[in-house]
């Protein structure tokens, strides 16, 4: 497998192009921007993006879909709730006023927790973790959790923009990241820890989010 971790945009957001070594076959990890940086790594490393996946459907990690889904045709893929919950006129309104950029375009992918993806030799797994918003997710495979906002090093996602909660987001890490192996590599949305990826088991000892509100109460 080869992921490539790539901050763009004004949030610096950490995208990623993750590849099947053997085919070649790729996904695009929310796409915050930049777009042309993209594009000229996909061209230098020849690979052949099957879906664009979002982790949620905050703006600053959807910019990109539409401008890549146009130049390379594939998917862009988000779970059900998401794409539900963005497209109210309300929570779109208060959205943009959140991030001071507009919500995502329906998708023509809507995901469930459990569906698996087959990008080469690849198997990537959709898992439900909602909490920062309804509809967020995180994509496992081959040991390797991309974690958009539910979990960052040494933090979690925000709780208090549309759509957040904290006691779901800390359902979410308890039920579904937690129990993972330890040596499961987390690759976050943002990079606002001491390192830019880490892994499950450094945060059940390190992040007080697992610390003090899941492991201690």
């Amino acid at each position: 497998m080869i992921i490539n971790q790539i901050p763009v945009g004004p949030f610096q957001v950490m995208t990623y192009l993750a590849a099947c070594s053997r085919t070649r076959e790729a996904v695009i990890i929310d796409p915050g921007g930049e777009e042309d940086k993209l594009l000229a790594l996909i061209r230098e490393k020849d690979f052949k993006v099957r879906y664009i996946l979002n982790t949620h459907g905050h703006a600053d990690h959807v910019v990109g879909n539409r401008p890549l889904h146009n130049v390379l045709k594939a998917p862009v893929c988000m779970h059900a709730a998401d794409d539900r919950f963005f497209a109210d006129v309300e929570v779109r309104e208060t959205s943009t006023r959140e991030l001071g950029l507009p919500p995502p375009d329906p998708v023509d992918i809507r995901l469930k927790d459990g569906d698996v993806l087959e990008v080469g030799k690849l198997k990537i797994e959709v898992l439900h973790t909602p909490g920062h918003t309804p509809g967020s997710v995180c994509y496992l495979v081959e040991g390797n959790l991309f974690s958009g906002d539910t979990l960052f090093v040494g933090a979690a996602g925000r709780t208090d923009l549309i759509g957040g909660s904290l006691n779901t987001l800390l359902e979410s890490l308890e039920k579904r990241l937690i129990v993972l192996p330890g040596e499961t590599v987390v690759w976050p949305g943002h990079n606002y820890g001491e390192s830019p990826t880490s892994t499950i088991a450094r945060e059940m000892q390190e992040n007080l989010y697992i610390t003090d509100f899941i492991l201690d109460s």
